[in-house]
């Protein structure tokens, strides 16, 4: 980027060309999409400012982009709540949704650290798909050509959700459990991290509204940030939601170091609640969880309505166990 580039705090994105050469720019670019009626975000230009003076110029970048004025940002018109997308070596790498000055630090500076490892140690770099902004014409080709019933059924079987919970995400362990998830051969197709609220634990959890432990549930879910991933699977012939029940293992961390103790949950949980991940129990957890959650996230009966991914209702049957919270 050119000196004149790089005096600006935020380099304001206003054609195909200069999105792609920002995006490639070297380190981590972080992109305020906004609306042209109402503006880029201003609540966080100090914050911004305060990160680029900590961190410097070589390898964090902050850039504006409308909505309007690019097609690569067409599902994002329309949107009244800011919108941040995390960008290295020309990747998605992370969404941060909201004027969330302390989640964008932690996001910043946590995306900045895998990007550092990225480039001094060659790991791999994760990348993520953002819902809402899906290849809308490659989704199309799929449903027009001759395999549609393949891809229906496929795309009945590959979305679920995942929950890296806030005793989890506060240890530190997000990554390596991520990293634990793409090994086991899902692909992530949305990760968020977002601090749920006490209304949308109490609507997701009402199926256990009478027991002894709901209170002290809801509460450890909404007592920090989580991380909520949309999974789909590519490789092998198990479901995704069975797939994913299973790498969790059960859902007392202790009885799964005794039964399962490569699980996630016997390696990163510790005692109940505090098992470290969640994932629908079936195709209709599956189903009403993504709507409380994504209520963005489209799905019909048969095949998806929107590019965003697949369908919610995609999600089989796994293994019964009544009471994972």
């Amino acid at each position: 980027m050119g000196s004149k580039k790089e005096i600006a705090l935020q380099v304001n994105i206003s054609t195909q060309e200069l999105w792609e050469e920002m995006l490639s720019s070297k380190g981590l670019t972080v992109v305020d999409v906004y609306q042209g009626w109402c503006g880029p975000c201003k609540p966080v230009v100090s914050l911004f400012q305060k990160m680029r003076i900590e961190v410097g110029l070589d390898l964090l970048h902050f850039a504006l982009a409308e909505a309007d004025c690019l097609d690569v940002l067409e599902r994002y018109r329309g949107r009244c709540e800011p919108t941040f997308l995390f960008y290295a070596g020309g990747e998605l790498v992370a969404v941060v949704r909201g004027a969330n000055a302390p989640l964008l630090q932690r996001t910043i500076l946590d995306q900045l650290e895998a990007e550092k490892k990225v480039l001094a140690e060659g790991r791999e770099r994760r990348v993520i798909k953002d819902e809402a902004l899906s290849d809308e014409d490659e989704h199309s080709s799929h449903e027009k050509d001759d395999g549609e019933d393949e891809d229906v059924v496929s795309a009945e079987k590959t979305c679920t959700l995942a929950i890296i919970k806030p005793d989890a995400v506060v240890h530190g362990k997000t990554d390596e459990i991520i990293m634990k998830i793409q090994e086991a051969g899902f692909d992530i197709l949305t990760d968020e991290e977002r601090t749920l609220t006490e209304a949308e634990m109490r609507l997701f959890y009402d199926r256990r509204a009478g027991e002894e432990a709901f209170e002290k549930l809801v509460h450890h879910m909404c007592s920090g940030p989580s991380h909520l991933l949309i999974l789909t699977r590519t490789e092998g012939v198990e479901d995704v939601v069975t797939a994913w029940r299973t790498l969790m293992g059960p859902c007392d961390p202790e009885v799964a170091r005794r039964e399962q103790p490569d699980s996630l949950r016997a390696r990163y949980g510790t005692e109940m609640p505090f098992n470290a991940v969640h994932g629908s129990q079936d195709r209709e957890d599956a189903s009403r969880e993504l709507a409380l959650l994504f209520p963005g996230f489209k799905f019909s009966d048969e095949v998806p309505e929107a590019p965003r991914g697949h369908g919610a209702e995609g999600a089989s049957g796994g293994p019964h166990e009544a009471q994972v919270p």
